[in-house]
């Protein structure tokens, strides 16, 4: 909960420095739980779905758009752990290895010691 709260709280917007893969990986879990919690909650108050309930309704948009901004930071502060711009995202767009390659890079050990994008997140933490 302490990563979701620092990518959430502490570093909403923040697109400098890195992310460590624990950090990701934390944010990445508990985004998806608030989905899925988000989503219970809409079918429970039977909230408005967008298209004819075809679509997501309006606590799961909320949430939704509430992580966006997050959800790309921390992207990019672990994109930057390896060594990558945050515009090497971009790579997600290509059909079908695109994908595959965004998620070796996030499953990848950040560098040790400095990089470019600041000190090692791993010896900060010791």
């Amino acid at each position: 909960m302490q990563y979701f709260k620092k990518c959430v709280l502490e570093n909403y917007a923040n697109f400098e420095g890195r992310a460590r893969r624990k950090e990701y990986w934390h944010f990445v879990l508990f985004n998806g739980i608030a989905g899925v919690v988000a989503e219970l909650i809409d079918k429970l108050i039977g909230s408005g779905q967008f298209a004819d309930g075809a679509g997501i309704g309006w606590v799961s948009l909320v949430v939704s758009l509430a992580l966006v901004v997050p959800g790309l930071a921390v992207v990019v502060r672990r994109l930057h752990d390896i060594g990558k711009s945050g515009w090497s995202y971009f790579v997600i767009l290509i059909p079908l290895v695109g994908a595959f390659v965004f998620l070796y890079w996030t499953l990848k050990k950040g560098d040790a010691g400095d990089n470019a994008y600041g000190p090692d997140p791993k010896a900060l933490n010791k």
